[in-house]
């Protein structure tokens, strides 16, 4: 059973109470098709869970099969240090067909990001805090995106809206 290698802390993408019984951390790549599939299940539990969820993103940008990946979380980074991660987030989602440098310099825009900023993301100023989020992602044994983790184990269940939401679900029981 694959653990989660690293707490949640002020350097993590989060939403929902610090205190939710259940937490759902996202290893993820804004390039790869099944970590786009799961953006509607992830917002759908979101829902249904309310307050008892805390949802947390990690970065792991899996580089070979996806040659934007990188920049695409640089961005999310820039978009961060003006509190709208959250934001970037769903365009760099919703976009996932168009992540080439051009397109991002486009979303920065509309993220309110300078293009001295934008370039400094596509430059790698936020490697050093990708790497990190990668890294702990390989010490918590994943190897592929989107990895999902509930209260600190792996969940390897289904991703659909109905199985993720009784695991959650689950995992509120056991800690009652």
């Amino acid at each position: 059973m694959a653990v989660l290698s690293r707490d949640i802390g002020a350097q993590d993408h989060v939403k929902g109470l610090a205190d939710a019984p259940v937490t759902l951390v996202e290893y993820g790549d804004f390039e790869c098709p099944y970590c786009g599939e799961t953006v509607g299940v992830i917002d759908g539990v979101q829902r249904l869970m309310g307050e008892r969820l805390r949802y947390v993103f990690r970065h792991f940008p899996l580089v070979e099969p996806h040659p934007h990946a990188l920049h695409a979380a640089g961005l999310a980074e820039a978009a961060s240090e003006i509190g709208r991660f959250w934001e970037a987030h769903r365009i760099l989602y919703d976009n996932q067909h168009a992540l080439d440098d051009r397109a991002l310099r486009n979303y920065g825009r509309r993220l309110g990001l300078g293009a001295e900023a934008v370039e400094a993301a596509l430059s790698g100023q936020y490697a050093g805090r990708i790497e990190l989020d990668f890294q702990s992602g390989i010490a918590s044994g994943v190897n592929a995106t989107p990895t999902l983790f509930i209260n600190g184990i792996r969940h390897d269940g289904r991703r659909d809206l109905r199985g993720l939401h009784a695991a959650l679900l689950a995992a509120v029981e056991n800690r009652a």
